[in-house]
């Protein structure tokens, strides 16, 4: 949490590492590569793919040791998830527009887009503001917190975490300001406090390689709190999840993901799924709430953009990788949807993305849209 202060003064993002796995580079693999010929209805799991995508690409942690009485106010911060998790005690936990929680030993709460917050022993104690408070540095990205009062004990790990990849900012933005996983209503519950030891293990210790175990840990944990809430709520069943859910349409919306390059038309996007063109155009525009091809161009620019901030690619040659025969075409569209040139996207995405940059890939115009 202290690094966070630190990152935010310095003007620079969560670290960046990009995943290794093919999926998550959509322009760079080909249609013939991520589909299996002997499952023409692939992939079986849409939505599970989207969920793939949710892969940390930087990771700030801090475990955090209170006693009471203790609260904490945590910042804004834009573009990123923060999350705690109860290892030991409880607390409260207060985030504008949302219900006030109280999380217990196993507990697992997401704040989705950055907002500031706070985590406390109880109501009416003064706050401490997070970048007032000293930390013990454990590593680049690892800090120890303490703070309190010197009464009962509880131990939370926190973090702070970036993802970069379009439908990763697409699916956040349309997750609720506030998302807790009670570990003793979870069905999962034996694997997740098994998670959690083991994740409070690392965290003590920070063994060599330590950090990317904590790291790929939070990654399951965070994805088993958005399929929580996916099962749970009824909106979560609407808009770009539910078509994603919907066996024809998320099928097409996959194949787009996958291969964003390809010369898509209705035609060729009905036919895939053994749909007519008409009843495809008009469920797709019923589902998503724009048509298939502006849904097309518009993931199109946003892979784009991830590959423009993280390669030295030339706008030219990123223009024939998304299909276009001319830059300027490209770049027309790519200013459209993104709202800045091509080669202004590095020094606008290092400010502003998970917000107009990537998150605007929910259905209306940004993350509060999204959220209501």
């Amino acid at each position: 949490m202290g690094g966070t202060a630190r990152a935010s003064h310095r003007k620079s993002a969560v670290p960046h590492a990009r995943p290794s796995t093919i999926l998550d580079d959509p322009a760079g693999a080909t249609h013939t590569d991520l589909v299996d010929e002997r499952n023409p209805w692939g992939p079986v799991d849409p939505l599970g793919e989207a969920l793939h995508f949710l892969r940390m690409s930087g990771t700030l942690y801090c475990r955090s040791e209170f006693s009471e009485p203790w609260a904490l106010a945590l910042p804004p911060l834009p573009g990123c998830m923060m999350f705690h998790v109860v290892t030991s005690g409880r607390c409260w936990l207060e985030v504008e527009g949302a219900e006030r929680r109280l999380l217990q030993p196993g507990d697992l709460a997401l704040v989705p887009h950055g907002e500031g917050h706070l985590i406390a022993s109880g109501p009416g104690v003064p706050a401490a503001r997070l970048f007032d408070l000293p930390r013990e540095e454990i590593g680049e990205r690892y800090e120890v917190l303490r703070h309190g009062g010197g009464g009962a004990a509880t131990s939370l790990v926190c973090a702070v975490v970036r993802f970069d990849h379009p439908a990763a900012h697409h699916l956040i933005a349309l997750v609720p300001r506030m998302v807790a996983v009670e570990a003793s209503s979870s069905p999962a519950l034996d694997w997740i406090e098994g998670t959690l030891r083991f994740m409070a293990a690392e965290a003590r210790t920070l063994r060599p390689g330590g950090e990317t175990v904590i790291t790929r840990l939070a990654d399951i944990l965070v994805i088993q709190a958005i399929r929580s809430w996916i099962e749970k709520d009824p909106a979560a069943r609407t808009g770009w999840l539910g078509a994603l859910q919907d066996r024809q349409i998320g099928r097409a919306i996959s194949l787009v993901h996958r291969d964003p390059a390809r010369a898509w038309t209705v035609k060729s996007l009905a036919a895939e799924v053994a749909m007519s063109r008409s009843a495809f155009a008009a469920r797709f525009t019923e589902l998503v709430g724009e048509s298939a091809m502006r849904y097309v161009t518009r993931w199109r620019m946003h892979v784009a953009a991830a590959r423009l901030k993280d390669n030295d690619e030339r706008v030219g040659d990123l223009a024939s990788r998304m299909g276009y025969r001319s830059e300027a075409a490209f770049s027309r569209a790519f200013k459209r949807f993104i709202g800045v040139p091509p080669g202004a996207v590095r020094r606008y995405l290092g400010t502003a993305q998970g917000g107009t940059g990537g998150a605007n890939m929910a259905q209306g115009s940004g993350p509060s849209a999204a959220r209501g």
